[in-house]
């Protein structure tokens, strides 16, 4: 099996890992940030809908079951399924996709759940209302573990464009390190220098573990061909 290294903080690094293994890669997880939960108060007024972008949010909103919920990507939505809610709506690509499709579905006000790092989603005809829920604290050096994983060859994730800086600001021996970005912004963020930087089709977890195993599989043809 070919090893990837997942830097994305936990549960989400653990769902990660299991379709990684899926994939017949070898997945270390070393998260670089550690979720925190934000005390919030709810916003006044009547909400039509609630947006969620990110799985560490939706577990914020245990509360709101009998809101209708729009929730990027399936792990957002499963992880809205286990804190409660029931009337789910799994959204395609990103926030700004998603938000479209509850405009289109005739939602006016809608309760936006996010982490202090998030994109300021708009669109006309849309109160759109946000609270932060969560702060992901950034580890001030590299995990042992992931440095072990990228001297051993590891592909390293990149789940977002603070983790492509974060890392980028920890590692000084670029010209070896193979790394798969979710989306261009995000490998854009992780600066140059690097072995290679290669962005997944779609911004989709799946689809980042797909690039890996061909970067993966690359490697080891290289290998063989030395």
């Amino acid at each position: 099996m070919s090893k990837v290294l997942i830097l994305r903080p936990r549960p989400a690094a653990d769902v990660t890992a299991a379709r990684a293994r899926a994939l017949r890669l070898d997945p270390i997880v070393a998260p670089l940030f550690e979720i925190r939960p934000l005390a919030w108060q709810m916003p006044s007024g009547a909400f039509d809908a609630l947006l969620l972008t990110s799985a560490n949010a939706a577990r914020q909103a245990a509360h709101l079951p009998d809101l209708p919920c729009y929730a990027v990507g399936e792990a957002t939505a499963e992880a809205a399924r286990s804190a409660g809610l029931r009337d789910i709506v799994i959204g395609p690509s990103d926030g700004a996709a998603v938000l479209a499709l509850a405009g289109a579905d005739g939602r006016h006000r809608i309760l936006h759940l996010c982490g202090e790092e998030h994109l300021a989603l708009e669109r006309d005809g849309i109160e759109l209302v946000r609270r932060i829920v969560y702060r992901a604290e950034a580890a001030p050096q590299i995990p042992d573990a992931a440095l072990a994983a990228i001297a051993d060859g590891a592909v390293v994730l990149l789940h977002s464009p603070r983790a492509a800086r974060t890392f980028a600001s920890l590692i000084r021996d670029r010209n070896k390190v193979q790394i798969a970005a979710i989306s261009r912004v995000t490998a854009d963020a992780a600066g140059q220098g690097w072995g290679a930087v290669q962005s997944a089709a779609e911004p989709r977890d799946q689809a980042l573990l797909e690039l890996a195993a061909q970067l993966c599989k690359a490697a080891q043809a290289q290998d063989r061909d030395r």
